[in-house]
């Protein structure tokens, strides 16, 4: 006779694949995946099977005052699985290793401390300035999963630091700064692309303007190919690299030298990237009709009349020989003396496995993409922490009008006086308080409502329930800051691609743009006051964006962590990448089967018309012969 089912489990036993914990909490007993804290409000004991996340150590902390069993998912018979479930019905204190067992969780703890000897070993190229801030929240993402990371680094290095308890770092000595890692080279880079654009009406002012990018380019990126250079001659260090055995070189491909290492070391290879060597990345492996997507520094939306579009090609083809004669030459000449013929650094880059894309269509003109391309634009964000005390205090002394937030990120550090006293002026007028990130000499016309620093926490401040309005360089970092934290956004874009990050901005209705060069203090008081008008769409619009942007499945960090340790699991992501890359330019776009097809079918009229007129002349010849 089959036995009831008190009988057979007179401790009823469940095993079941999802609760409602609520209800569950208040039940005498229960066994569950790892949950700690509902539990031990509702003062119930548990048996644990921790499966992900930080179940294993919420799973320690019940441990450590009885109140859990471990089942560790390993292979196990029932009986003791229903044994360790009993004890606990019974009750936890009663357990006769109490001692051992604290000793246990000690070890377990001391192990979890650091790395996990499970964790990948990660070989990180970075690029200095503002793209090593967001690269350096990989990093210690990555520490944090037990992944040991090693960096790269320059010796003349401005931003990327040679200690961390976050990584262990390797210097490349060489004397040629990058010139990206000088701020002294960029503020005059800034002040010369200034000048020439005040003189924009002339066709001289834009070639020169444009001839000052190209000269920076080349000059960056010749001492980028240098250090890769320097790198492969120094035969101890790539020997060093080989025996460390890493799982994958984590790069930054606006500079490509961490394309050419991963290349070298032969290590599957994942980007964090949104620019590479010759503009945006999707234009190297996506189809990117320029009908629609608009090209860097155009300009365009994705809403391009017949003139945008002429414009938008003509931009291309600048873009194009800035690459050919510019950018591409230092590297080609690295590939040529380290590497077999038929070996260049666009390729290189095409073939990487991953693409950490630091871009979001909250933001981001729709486009097509491809399937090893991940999305994770604004992983850098997060919740606003409190500030400095001195800070919250003058935060806190704006009352009802609350704050404008003003800076210019982290490559840049002040402008020419003229520009900061026309915008110290248009500050003074607002009954904002206002918070503004200035280095340089303290403006004449500041008003008594304006509190100048040369640091600031952007990110806690643009989360801060009092600030109104973000006056920005339109940098890619700052922009999504403010989408996350949902604060509209004054743009006046200084150099690079922080034009087109505006040009979004304003296509979404979440913020102005003004030009620096031709500021004026009236024009800049009415665009901040539009842009802090609760009347007008501006906050209302980026609020907007702010929810889609949190709207997601997964955080753009996560996503990032588990596609990096997929390409470490793997070995690789080849499976994702698509054969394009691989093929001629003319093969790519069918060139030459429309010239197979164009050629048949001119020969085919050719045929026709041979025929028709063979034919033609031989009627003539058959009705003459008939007249005479």
């Amino acid at each position: 006779m089959e036995k009831s089912e008190t009988e057979r489990d007179p401790w009823r036993i469940r095993n079941s694949p999802w609760e409602a914990t609520g209800p569950e909490m208040a039940r005498s007993n229960t066994l569950e995946e790892g949950d700690v804290v509902a539990f031990q409000g509702a003062g119930v004991p548990k048996g644990c099977s921790p499966l992900l996340g930080s179940v294993p150590k919420s799973w320690l902390l019940g441990r450590a005052v009885t109140t859990s069993v471990l089942y560790t998912g390993e292979p196990v018979a029932a009986g003791l699985t229903q044994l360790h479930v009993l004890h606990l019905v019974r009750g936890c204190s009663d357990w006769a290793a109490d001692a051992m067992a604290a000793l246990l969780v000690a070890l377990v703890l001391l192990l979890w401390a650091g790395p996990g000897c499970d964790g990948g070993r990660v070989l990180v190229y970075p690029v200095d300035g503002s793209h090593w801030v967001n690269m350096q929240v990989l990093l210690k993402a990555l520490h944090a999963r037990g992944h040991q990371v090693t960096v790269l680094r320059s010796a003349t290095s401005w931003y990327v630091s040679e200690r961390s308890p976050h990584y262990t770092s390797i210097t490349v000595q060489h004397d040629t700064a990058q010139t990206i890692e000088s701020e002294e080279s960029m503020t005059r880079y800034l002040h010369r692309s200034l000048e020439f654009r005040q003189k924009s009406s002339s066709p001289l002012a834009f070639l020169a303007l444009y001839s000052n990018f190209f000269k920076l380019l080349s000059d960056t990126n010749m001492a980028s190919a240098h250090v890769a250079r320097t790198m492969f001659k120094d035969q101890v260090l790539m020997q060093k690299l080989r025996e460390a055995r890493f799982d994958l070189v984590l790069t930054d491909p606006v500079f490509p030298t961490g394309v050419l290492v991963a290349h070298y070391l032969q290590l599957p290879l994942v980007l964090n990237v949104r620019w590479i060597v010759n503009g945006e990345g999707h234009f190297a492996i996506t189809p990117s009709p320029l009908s629609y997507i608009p090209q860097v520094f155009s300009q365009n939306s994705d809403r391009m009349d017949f003139l945008q579009r002429v414009s938008n090609i003509l931009y291309h083809g600048l873009n194009q020989y800035m690459y050919y004669f510019y950018t591409n030459p230092p590297y080609e000449a690295v590939c040529q003396e380290f590497f077999p013929p038929g070996v260049d650094v666009f390729s290189l880059t095409q073939g990487a496995d991953l693409w950490l894309m630091r871009v979001d269509f909250v933001f981001e003109f729709p486009r097509p993409t491809m399937p090893n391309v991940v999305y994770m634009g604004g992983f850098q964000c997060r919740p606003a922490q409190p500030l400095p005390p001195e800070l919250e205090e003058f935060v806190q002394s704006s009352g009802e009008h609350g704050v404008v937030l003003m800076s210019l990120g982290t490559l840049l550090g002040g402008l020419q006086p003229h520009f900061s006293e026309v915008i110290a002026s248009a500050f003074a007028r607002l009954p904002q308080k206002v918070l503004w990130r200035h280095l340089g000499a303290r403006p004449s016309t500041l008003g008594n409502n304006t509190l100048l620093v040369d640091w600031l926490p952007q990110n806690d401040l643009l989360g801060h329930p009092k600030t109104r309005a973000f006056v920005t360089h339109g940098g890619t970092n700052g922009i999504y800051e403010a989408i996350y934290h949902g604060v509209p956004v004054l743009g006046l874009p200084l150099i690079f691609d922080q034009m087109d990050n505006m040009v979004r901005m304003e296509a979404r209705g979440a913020g102005i743009t003004l030009d620096v060069t031709l500021l004026e203090v009236d024009s800049l008081t009415q665009a901040l006051r539009d842009v802090l008008d609760e009347q007008k769409p501006y906050r209302e619009n980026m609020r907007r964006m702010s929810r889609l942007h949190r709207d997601r499945p997964i955080e753009p960090l996560d996503s990032g962590l588990f596609w990096i340790e997929y390409v470490m699991r793997h070995g690789g992501a080849a499976h994702l990448r698509t054969e394009s890359y691989r093929m001629p330019w003319y093969a790519y776009h069918n060139l030459d089967v429309l010239a197979l097809l164009l050629g048949s079918a001119m020969a085919l009229l050719l045929l026709i018309s041979v025929t028709c007129r063979c034919l033609f002349q031989r009627l003539c010849r058959v009705r003459k012969v008939k007249q005479q």
